[in-house]
């Protein structure tokens, strides 16, 4: 953990391929959906609309972000395992869909079910997988960056576990 709110595990940082690493990171996929619902258990509808951090989201925008994030990253990989590589694949303005309504406005339970869907899909998919799967690559436009599906799957593991630790050390600098 790091004293820097934004990033209570640190920052991303890419890792060369390894099936120790592979496994790792199939484990962050797989659970994310669990950690994230126990990362918020029992928390009432005024501890939902807390901030994580001064100038960050509540918890409710940040568990729907989640899902929005994810369900991007989960399409974007099927671009990358289907059409030629690198597939040009779109960005989207985070913070312009954590204020829309239904992130506002919605239970937090619609996006953790998605999640709990879509990360048993984003699974199957990943665990049959070969290395040379996890080379071809996406290219993100607005970062002007070519990326390997292996260093994706890295960033969202980091990102499940990231947006987690936001919730969990809000807990605890709380106590709840």
């Amino acid at each position: 953990m790091t004293e820097d709110p934004r990033y209570p595990i640190g920052k991303y940082i890419a890792q060369p391929f390894s099936e120790k690493q592979l496994g790792e990171w199939l484990i962050d996929i797989k659970y994310l959906p669990q950690h994230l619902e126990n990362a918020i258990l029992n928390l009432d509808e005024a501890q939902l609309n807390t901030p994580y951090r001064d100038g960050g989201w509540t918890v409710k925008q940040l568990v729907h972000h989640v899902a929005d994030s994810h369900m991007n990253a989960y399409i974007r990989f099927k671009l990358g395992l289907t059409e030629e590589s690198p597939v040009t694949i779109r960005p989207y303005d985070e913070n312009a869909w954590a204020e829309m309504n239904d992130t506002k406005n919605l239970p937090v339970n619609l996006s953790l079910t998605i999640l709990h869907a879509l990360h048993a899909r984003w699974y199957e998919i990943l665990r049959h997988l070969t290395e040379a799967d996890f080379q071809r690559t996406v290219y993100h436009p607005a970062n002007k960056k070519e990326m390997t599906l292996w260093f994706v799957l890295g960033m969202y593991a980091w990102h499940s576990r990231h947006h987690t630790a936001h919730v969990t050390s809000l807990r605890e600098r709380m106590e709840w």
